[in-house]
């Protein structure tokens, strides 16, 4: 299983006029990352497997076959900078970098 992509994450309350509208009186959630992606000369230390989008792709699928382990689709989504399976259309090429933890390290992890 994937390690988990929050591990380094801060937590904040969020007790907004959101909150007035739900059975509680704050939202917990986790800050939104903020993601280096890594330079040129980073790009050339990673061995990129293009993957040309075809009907029924989904990140999690190509995480499963390339990293072994689905929990990973979130690294594809980032490192293509296409944060949903929405932003792909059939036809597009997407890079799935490789090795896997070389990538992560970009992460901070």
């Amino acid at each position: 299983m994937a390690k988990s992509r929050y591990k380094n994450r801060r937590k904040i309350i969020n007790n907004s006029e959101i909150a007035e509208t739900r059975p509680t009186t704050n939202i917990e959630h986790y800050t939104t990352p903020k993601l280096l992606h890594p330079t040129e000369k980073g790009k050339k230390a990673l061995a990129n497997v293009e993957h040309i989008w075809s009907h029924g792709d989904r990140y999690w699928k190509l995480a499963a076959h390339y990293y072994n382990d689905s929990g990973y689709w979130w690294v594809i989504a980032w490192y293509n900078l296409k944060p949903t399976e929405a932003h792909c259309k059939i036809g597009d090429s997407i890079y799935i970098p490789k090795p896997l933890n070389k990538v992560l390290k970009y992460y901070g992890y």
